[in-house]
């Protein structure tokens, strides 16, 4: 794999449905062997999951990562499936972010977990929750957009 192509595991489609997308940031995230490997065979979902800030520190919740199926090692305890996990980014991105969701009320969610050259990377946005009407309203624009893009397909 080229160091600069990207393979996308998962992604959170429903995130823009639920949310309003202001800014959207690059993470790392720390992982244990066995759940990059889990990761790779793509055992891993994050529809449900946020992050949060706890004592200074960015943590990722209800990120499910499957247990590696072919892991043998019996010394090693099961992991928990739904255990948090910290996210790396630059001091000032992370001052930036704690101030934009302490004070706007507005939250993280991650967008799509992906491999950026040998590393696992999360796309998290700073997001605004839709309220009913705007979900209608995206709605209403987005099957207005799709008999467009079919009427110009049959001309």
């Amino acid at each position: 794999m080229m160091a600069d192509e990207e393979r996308i595991f998962v992604s959170n489609r429903a995130a823009r449905h639920f949310y309003e997308i202001l800014e959207i940031y690059e993470a790392g995230i720390v992982l244990n062997g066995f759940e990059v490997k889990s990761i790779r065979d793509g055992k891993v979902q994050i529809k449900d999951a946020y992050a949060a800030f706890e004592k200074g520190e960015l943590f990722l919740y209800n990120c499910h990562i499957s247990p590696y199926s072919f892991h043998t090692h019996l010394s090693l305890s099961p992991l928990d499936p739904l255990r948090k996990r910290k996210l790396l980014m630059h001091k000032m991105e992370l001052k930036r972010l704690r101030g934009k969701t302490e004070e706007k009320g507005l939250t993280l969610v991650p967008l799509k977990l992906y491999q950026k050259g040998r590393k696992i990377k999360v796309e998290i946005a700073l997001a605004k929750g839709k309220k009913l009407y705007d979900k209608r309203e995206s709605i209403k624009k987005k099957d207005l957009e799709r008999e467009q893009q079919a009427e110009l397909k049959y001309q």
